[in-house]
């Protein structure tokens, strides 16, 4: 129960004090005339006064409510370190206990796990959380059993009661860890990229001024390489081929170190091709030539070298060269002394007359089986006698002609091998497609056939060489298509492909197997010109195996999705097919910084004179102390009895019941009157 006086005014407060106020000034006025009766006639304003204020003595009925202690228990990876889980679980329990055995006091235990997608500890989401689901008035302490590495800070609340933290590590723990500054997503072949390392030791280190550390690329049998530790160390590194390269750079677990999980990073980086060196020889000048051109011309990262013959030699019309062309044909230049430096040669309705000797012609096919590639697209100049298949080419040309060239008209279709390989996989609507006009008629001796054209004819035939690649197309008609005669076609996908297949593109590769990975769960991918494929075998990072079947998602395409188990480097394998993927980031953000400190919380924790303490030391008493009281002290941790109650019941009785005040004023001013006529 308890007891008290409240107000309830008949009128506004302005209007009583502004009568208050004339009444003080009459009182004043009676004061100064000298009248006998200013102190009845003061007391009377003021006996009216009150009643307008209208007194009430008010009893309420109140239920005590117990006081509320939160306590945070972080069990997120960081703290899966040495004794911090069973440290925490029992000093939980202890507190729990003692708090819960204090009278009208009640625990609230919140555990936080990991964050989502490699954010961290949300240990300030979590009590934000916990704040917003009870009553700030009977919050008396919040208490978090934490290794004080969170990362959420800015999340952290207004907080009612003191924070105390009470630390899980130990004074004499110490930990090493390697940093990837600077890992760019990209970077182009041949040239270095450069990495930016640096091994740090934290907390009670050992004082070593040197370490070890292995480097891997797609878990290659590693390299080491002395590391200073505490300096940042520029490394630079070649990529060795194009597409997705994962380097792997580990530093050995020294004795007595915390955890090795923060040893090793994961950096994936994609290799491309600066610029592509293409060489395009022109037989005679043709309307396709300038498809070729412009296809080439409007990629960016190709440097095109063109040259077109305008004259055969054995034409004479006493026209001077000089007034032909403006340089000169240089074709020992090309075609010995820098043929290499081509990644592309493209034959457009060339043949042979005598501007490229056999021996040159033998250059481009040392040139293609040592890794390089040429494209062959025929015209009638193909089924010739003066073709270029007639020459030292034809040992790598795929197929051969008979002589016969088809001018009828006919539709491009793509061949049932076709729709697996990546160069015309995908191109669809061919019902639709413009016609060409002209076929050059071949004999397949090789390669893959993945485009017809009359009665089923080999129209588009891929081979491989020794190292390099052949490609050739068996019309001069491709131009048909861009000029969009009868609807067109996906003529510069096709030619794009094409040109970018035969340049070793890692996407258009016909058998290959790749994981694109997201968090710790990646999309296995397997193309192959196969009907049918094996289970990939993964390798964990711990060295366990196991196999995962792949489901066909289109023709030539399988893919399986899988999510490991940890964070690490995954090997992947089916048939002579390979593959190496990073799950996880590359350093877990729970990993970055595993030594226990306050240091973090202690703006938030001085805010409410609330302490921190280690856990090694054992759980520290409780005690209470009052609002805005030093909260911490050696040994012990305070909270705030809040007192907080819920009113059952509200009783009020008036101070001055009507007829009360109306007889006591009327008392007074009769008073005033009577003194006052009594002198006069």
């Amino acid at each position: 129960m308890a007891g008290s006086i409240v107000f309830d005014p008949l009128l506004p407060w302005p209007v009583i004090i502004a009568l208050a106020a004339l009444s003080a000034l009459g009182v004043a006025l009676a004061l100064w005339r000298g009248l006998q009766g200013w102190a009845l006639r003061a007391l009377a304003a003021l006996v009216v006064l009150a009643a307008l204020a209208q007194p009430s003595y008010q009893i309420e009925d109140r239920a005590p409510l117990s006081d509320i202690v939160l306590i945070v228990e972080d069990k997120s990876a960081s703290q899966s370190l040495g004794e911090r889980l069973s440290v925490t679980q029992n000093a939980a329990d202890t507190l729990a206990a003692d708090i819960a055995a204090r009278p009208n006091t009640e625990v609230r235990r919140i555990e936080v796990g990991d964050g989502e997608a490699d954010t961290g500890t949300l240990l300030m989401s979590a009590l934000s959380d916990a704040l917003a689901e009870e009553p700030r008035g009977r919050i008396a302490g919040m208490f978090l059993l934490s290794d004080g590495r969170l990362h959420d800070l800015e999340r952290t609340p207004d907080l009612p009661a003191p924070l105390h933290l009470l630390l899980t590590g130990k004074e004499t723990d110490w930990d090493r860890r390697l940093i990837v500054k600077n890992a760019p997503a990209f970077a182009i072949l041949g040239e270095p990229v450069t990495l930016t390392l640096r091994v740090e030791d934290e907390g009670a280190a050992p004082g070593a001024t040197q370490t070890v550390i292995d480097i891997s690329v797609d878990g290659a049998e590693p390299q080491r390489f002395d590391m200073p530790i505490g300096q940042d160390i520029d490394l630079p590194i070649t990529l060795p081929h194009g597409g997705l390269n994962v380097i792997q750079f580990t530093v050995p677990e020294a004795e007595a170190e915390l955890t090795d999980r923060n040893n090793t990073a994961l950096v994936q980086i994609n290799g491309v091709r600066d610029r592509l060196r293409v060489l395009l020889v022109s037989g005679e000048p043709h309307a396709g030539g300038r498809t070729w051109r412009n296809l080439l011309k409007s990629d960016s990262s190709v440097d095109l070298v063109h040259f077109t013959i305008l004259r055969p030699p054995e034409k004479q019309d006493g026209v001077p060269v000089t007034e032909l062309s403006l340089i000169a044909f240089p074709t020992r230049e090309l075609f010995l002394e820098k043929i290499e430096d081509f990644d592309l040669i493209i034959f457009d309705r060339y043949k042979r007359r005598g501007i490229l000797p056999a021996i040159y012609l033998d250059n481009v096919r040392n040139y293609v089986e040592q890794g390089g590639a040429v494209l062959v697209a025929a015209g009638p100049d193909f089924a010739s006698a003066d073709s270029i298949y007639r020459s030292p080419l034809s040992e790598v040309l795929p197929a051969e002609p008979t002589a016969r060239v088809i001018d009828n008209g006919y539709r491009p279709a793509i061949t049932d091998l076709g729709e697996r390989h990546p160069v015309t996989s995908g191109l669809q609507g061919s019902d639709d497609w413009g016609r060409w006009l002209r076929q050059v008629e071949v004999d397949p001796k090789e390669g893959d056939v993945v485009m017809s054209g009359i009665d089923d004819k080999p129209l588009l035939i891929l081979n491989r060489v020794g190292e390099g690649r052949v490609a050739l197309l068996a019309s001069d008609q491709a131009w048909l298509w861009s000029r969009g005669y009868e609807g067109g076609g996906p003529q510069l996908d096709l030619l794009r492909r094409l040109a970018h297949w035969m340049m070793k593109e890692p996407e258009l590769e016909e058998e290959a197997l790749w994981a694109e990975p997201t968090g710790q769960t990646m999309r296995i991918i397997r193309r192959t010109l196969e009907e049918t494929v094996g289970p990939v075998t993964i390798t964990r990072p711990d060295g366990t195996e196991e196999e995962i079947t792949l489901n066909e998602v289109s023709p030539g395409r399988f893919e399986a999705l899988y999510t490991g188990p940890e964070i690490g480097l995954y090997r992947l394998a089916e048939g002579d097919q390979t593959a190496v993927v990073g799950l996880g980031p590359a350093a877990p953000r729970e990993f970055e910084q595993t030594i226990a400190s306050g240091t973090a919380l202690e703006p938030a924790i001085d805010s409410t004179r609330g302490g921190v303490r280690r856990l090694e030391n054992g759980v520290p008493s409780i005690r209470s102390v009052g609002m805005g009281r030093p909260a911490a002290g050696r040994g012990w941790l305070g909270i705030t009895p809040r007192e907080a109650f819920e009113t059952m019941d509200v009783t009020q009785t008036p101070l001055l019941p009507g007829w009360l005040v109306l007889l006591i004023t009327a008392v007074l001013i009769l008073g005033a009157w009577l003194r006052e006529g009594r002198r006069t």
